[in-house]
């Protein structure tokens, strides 16, 4: 019986040196590929965007081949979770509720939401109380979706969640929603299109860690600090050496390097 249990005990030993000897070769990154202008996919169904250029580049850096796996939003944490892909590059920002379950590197950019009305509606979106009977529009399972039920669905705005971020700005354009609250890039996207002609951002930036984070970050499970580690450094690095701005000029003409960031 002890010779039976020590042998058990050497393979979870073997077992949990492999884990820990894990060299990160190949790594799969989730993404959303649903998200311009950070993740997006082209007609011949290609992932592109300022995250996949990121992704692209710190694989580079870390010397890893990287494979990109197709994820619905709502759905993001949960296939981490379950071990469908090892990092998530997808645009998520750094909360304290996530960090419950999951562990992100240093953000890497931060941008304000801001909420979109029609132009001329002059809605007092700051107001929770002044926008009760309005329809509110977000994408599910977002910060965006906590807050907007923490204080507007509270005081009796209607909110409604969607899949995907298109959905949302269909429905306002259609006359379905009042208002829609999203990050600052994501409706500038918006507002440059033909269908965004007759809107405007409106209201203060909205930048409150405790319900917008610390900005977009990295994520891994709790259990892979050692590829935290590799993600986080490459991060660093890529800042530091131009490459990230080099990518970010691709896609934004201003900064959106977090503030508190080397």
């Amino acid at each position: 019986m002890k010779k039976l249990l020590g042998i058990a005990l050497l393979g979870a030993t073997l077992v949990s040196g492999m884990a820990q000897a894990k060299d990160w070769t190949l790594i799969r990154v989730g993404i959303e590929a649903a998200y311009p202008p950070f993740n997006e996919l082209t007609p011949d169904k290609k992932v592109v965007g300022f995250d996949k250029d990121m992704a692209d580049a710190i694989c580079s850096y870390l010397k890893a081949k990287c494979t990109f796996v197709i994820q619905d939003w709502d759905g993001m944490i949960p296939a981490l979770m379950s071990r469908r892909f090892d990092t998530i590059i997808s645009s998520m920002a750094s909360t304290a509720e996530r960090k419950q379950k999951i562990a992100f590197t240093r953000p890497y950019y931060n941008t304000p939401a801001f909420f979109v009305i029609k132009k001329g509606s002059n809605l007092n979106v700051d107001s929770p109380a002044a926008m009760k009977g309005k329809r509110i529009g977000v994408q599910s399972a977002t910060i965006h979706q906590n807050y907007v039920n923490e204080f507007y669905q509270k005081a009796g705005a209607e909110v409604t969640a969607y899949q995907s971020l298109d959905q949302v700005y269909m429905d306002l354009v259609a006359g379905r929603l009042d208002a829609v609250l999203f990050g600052s890039v994501e409706n500038d996207t918006f507002l440059a299109s033909k269908d965004g002609a007759g809107y405007v951002m409106a209201g203060k930036p909205l930048l409150d860690p405790k319900w917008f984070g610390e900005g977009a970050a990295i994520a891994v499970r709790k259990e892979d600090g050692d590829l935290r580690k590799r993600l986080d450094d490459a991060v660093d690095a890529l800042h530091k050496n131009g490459t990230y701005d080099k990518i970010r000029k691709k896609y934004f003409a201003y900064d959106i390097w977090p503030k508190s960031g080397s």
